[in-house]
């Protein structure tokens, strides 16, 4: 995360629980916005823009918390 830096958080709503963004802006003007499921398990999604970064999130977002439901429960966690 070298010159990374923070420049917008917020909570998305899916399947009853919030879920935090983080966007950072990178030296190159471009943006990353970063879920953090657990320290091993990360969503991250680049745009050139923090508008595109977050979209791009937003959209890929509940895929990533559905195919997480999914695994649990084929392992028989949920």
């Amino acid at each position: 995360m070298f010159g990374e830096t923070l420049v917008h958080t917020c909570l998305i709503h899916i399947e009853g629980r919030d879920y935090e963004v983080a966007v950072f802006s990178r030296p190159g003007g471009t943006h990353l916005a970063k879920t953090v499921f657990a320290p091993w398990d990360v969503i991250i999604n680049d745009g050139p823009s923090l508008e595109a970064a977050l979209a791009k999130h937003r959209q890929i977002l509940p895929l990533a918390v559905g195919s997480r439901r999914v695994l649990r429960q084929f392992q028989g966690e949920y």
